[in-house]
């Protein structure tokens, strides 16, 4: 803290994981995302933790399931086919209650696309991505700073509610390089107390059990049922976003990542010519902040939504404003990035019919 460093994306993310008491990491290769794993198997050794290049992404995810019944803050990282490999993994994981944390970088799509930004994974990860009736929480960051500092926080709520917490990047976050400030002390996993779940051997201790199923569908529907009671105070209780330019607003700029920073340009470039535009960004993709989007967008009346993709997070802004405001749609997918000279260009068409 205090000190300011110059680091990539991918580093930035790798070395907030390490600081934030991350002690176990399994692994496997793919661009953009591959300086993640690369960190970790340079520096988490020299803190005493596990790095492991897997065999595959499915093995991968496992190890983490055992490593977080054994309760240690563990994590993976990956970008969206990786992910896609994950994701059975991520719901065994989600299934039996385990904290874990991971990161998606995300390149274009669908199929192994190509190397290039995109955000196509939104859908993955928002609606679980996996078989079955889970969550998981998704934090959106827009800077390398945002990279750095998030991990500690998916930790802390991944432990606070036993279900997996991610950070959803793309490729020009992932490798783009920017001075970044660790806004908390490192912290000493030794100083944790340890989980009421966690595996071992102490003496005296209750057995304990981790387990993903239940054969008995009377009591794997309350199984889900409590599940679904804990994703219900995620929702009330984590809620993050940012707003700007908000109460004087003729028309609201929707956007998370790398679109945020684009849009927040777009926003600054309509201001200086007179225009009225305000900016919001989910930061918390799940829990979406519904409830705060769709106040302002009632008050605003027009709404544009800013994605690398073709509207998945579209969907979730037409359900906050739920017809209470016109919503309208920039998007680019394929791994291609819009400028902020051609979303101020849709603001200015949108603001004809506002």
């Amino acid at each position: 803290m205090g000190e300011k460093i110059l680091m990539k994306g991918n580093d930035a993310l790798a070395a907030g994981a390490i600081r934030a008491g991350c002690r176990f990491f399994a692994g496997y290769p793919i661009t953009p995302q591959n300086e993640v794993p690369e960190y970790m198997s340079r520096e988490l050794p020299k803190v005493g933790g596990v790095f492991i290049q897997a065999e595959s992404e499915v093995s991968a995810i496992n190890m983490l399931f055992g490593a977080a019944a054994c309760g240690v803050r563990a994590m993976t990282s990956s970008s969206g086919p990786g992910i896609s490999l994950k994701q059975e993994g991520l719901s065994y994981i989600a299934g039996a209650e385990l904290p874990i944390f991971f990161a998606n970088v995300m390149r274009g799509g669908p199929g192994l696309g190509n190397i290039a930004p995109s955000q196509g994974d939104y859908f993955q990860a928002t609606r679980g991505g996996g078989h079955g009736d889970y969550r998981t929480i998704v934090l959106a960051p827009y800077s390398v700073g945002e990279l750095a500092n998030f991990p500690k926080i998916c930790f802390e709520l991944a432990e606070k509610y036993r279900m997996p917490a991610m950070v959803l990047a793309d490729g020009v976050l992932g490798q783009m390089m920017e001075p970044l400030e660790f806004d908390f002390e490192p912290v000493d996993p030794k100083t944790l107390p340890e989980p009421d779940f966690a595996l071992g051997v102490s003496e005296g201790r209750e057995k304990r059990i981790v387990r993903s199923y239940d054969l008995r569908p009377p009591y794997l529907e309350k199984h889900v049922l409590h599940l679904a009671e804990k994703f219900k105070k995620v929702e009330e209780n984590e809620v993050r976003f940012e707003a700007i330019g908000t109460d004087d607003a003729h028309i609201l700029l929707v956007a998370f990542g790398t679109c945020a920073r684009v849009s927040k340009e777009a926003m600054n470039i309509a201001r200086k010519k007179g225009y009225k535009v305000g900016y919001f960004r989910p930061i918390t993709l799940w829990p979406f902040p519904m409830q705060e989007l769709g106040r302002l967008a009632e008050k605003i009346g027009c709404v544009l939504t800013v994605e690398m993709n073709l509207g998945q997070m579209l969907e979730d802004v037409k359900l906050a404003v739920n017809g209470k405001a016109r919503v309208f749609f920039h998007g680019r997918p394929g791994g291609m990035i819009p400028s902020p000279e051609e979303i101020y260009a849709k603001i200015i068409s949108i603001l004809k019919e506002c």
